[in-house]
């Protein structure tokens, strides 16, 4: 008999343990011919030194998780333990896309992210779909600089449907492109994370770098082009007709948007969603899944998505019904 106390290294060991000791009871039940103890910061173990070091091996698969992540549920928790861990990613050790400003180093963060820059070395075309803090379009625009860099396009064209999601936009003061620039926000952030600011003016000076609404993309063909369409979700079909269809000879195209977050007016239908449903086995085209597995902004992004994802399965009576309840 060997006893053994072991260091958690996360910062909240609830990650760990789950809410009442949720977690850590599926540990014992999984190694149930060990003494596990939880208390604080430490892990006591008490039992056959084959049975601990086995323990120890499943135990750093999941803080390598967590660290990777920044989240772990149930169902990750039971994989890991049984050893179907193949969602498992290794960030560190995954490809560094760009080196940003300082050094910074941009890589794939999450398994799905991973499959990301495998399938658009694949195709020509990739959709990339998942709810928010996925890292979908971070990734997409760091592949895109990675494919400036390497010369192996002339441009980047990022562009967004012009759809106001419950703002409108007509109060804000300048022209167009001044009303615009706060809604493409995001994809300022993610170029200035990898791109010098010198160096991105000069891009956005000579046209080498475009950000501009869907709208824009009409009549024009896109050629030696890295081409992102963000917020796809918010295109109508004909709108994701007219933009796949301007497509050159040489050129890349990745479609990222959140199938859960339609603002189309008038319950229009989203061209994305067609678009996934009509394309989904066509050759040269790749369609990347994420999930909340992939969210890598602050934990409790990833529990908000739980949260409403558990809300839009219930029938919507109910969910009317306890609204109603709370505001009572």
């Amino acid at each position: 008999m060997q006893e053994k106390e072991i260091q958690i290294p996360i910062a909240d060991p609830r990650e760990l343990f789950g809410t009442n000791d949720k977690r850590l009871n599926i540990i014992k039940k999984q190694f149930s011919k060990l003494k596990i103890i939880g208390r604080g910061n430490t892990l006591k173990v008490a039992g056959e030194p084959a049975e601990i070091e086995l323990f120890e091996d499943k135990l750093q698969q999941i803080f390598n998780h967590i660290e990777s992540y920044n989240s772990l549920n149930d169902q990750q928790l039971l994989d890991l333990l049984q050893g179907e861990n193949k969602q498992f990613f290794n960030a560190k050790a995954s490809e560094i896309l760009v080196y940003g400003p300082g050094g910074t180093q941009v890589r794939a963060r999450t398994a799905n992210q991973q499959r990301m820059v495998e399938s658009i070395g694949k195709n020509d075309m990739v959709f990339a779909i998942g709810p928010a803090g996925t890292g979908k379009t971070y990734t997409a625009v760091a592949l895109a600089v990675r494919a400036l860099k390497n010369k192996e396009v002339k441009r980047i064209i990022l562009t967004r449907p012009a759809v106001e999601a419950g703002e409108n936009l007509g109060f804000l003061p300048g022209d167009l492109k001044e009303k615009l620039d706060p809604y493409l926000q995001p994809l300022y952030d993610a170029l200035m994370d990898m791109v010098h600011y010198e160096k991105l003016s000069d891009y956005f000076e000579r046209n080498t770098i475009e950000i501009a609404p869907l709208a824009f993309m009409r009549g024009r063909t896109l050629d030696k082009a890295f081409v992102i369409l963000d917020e796809a979700q918010n295109a109508t079909i004909p709108q994701m007709k007219m933009f796949l269809t301007r497509m050159g000879a040489s050129a890349k195209f990745i479609v990222t948007g959140d199938a859960s977050q339609v603002d189309l007016p008038n319950r229009q239908p989203s061209g994305l969603i067609k678009a996934v449903n009509l394309l989904r086995n066509t050759e040269g085209i790749g369609i990347v899944e994420l999930d909340g597995s992939d969210v890598i902004r602050h934990r409790l992004v990833k529990r908000i998505i739980d949260a409403f994802e558990k809300d839009e399965r219930k029938p919507k009576d109910q969910s009317d019904r306890k609204e109603k309840d709370s505001r009572d």
